[in-house]
């Protein structure tokens, strides 16, 4: 097995409708414009509130891919 080096990003994402769709989002955006992504980590929920209900769902998602 070959030795493996990994960068990790942290990114936002951020949706109305659920936490599952901000990480979705994060993660497919990242794929935009880094390749090889290998896994992914929720670091943060939080979410935005106005007259008592949630608004937007806001993750902070670190997402790691390998070095060549």
């Amino acid at each position: 097995m070959a030795d493996k080096v990994y960068k990790k990003v942290r990114l936002i994402g951020c949706s109305t409708k659920s936490i599952e769709d901000a990480v979705h989002l994060a993660v497919v955006k990242a794929d935009d414009t880094l390749h090889g992504l290998a896994w992914f980590e929720v670091v943060e929920v939080r979410g935005a509130l106005k007259d008592k209900d949630i608004t937007e769902w806001q993750v902070s998602v670190d997402v790691g891919f390998k070095v060549d």
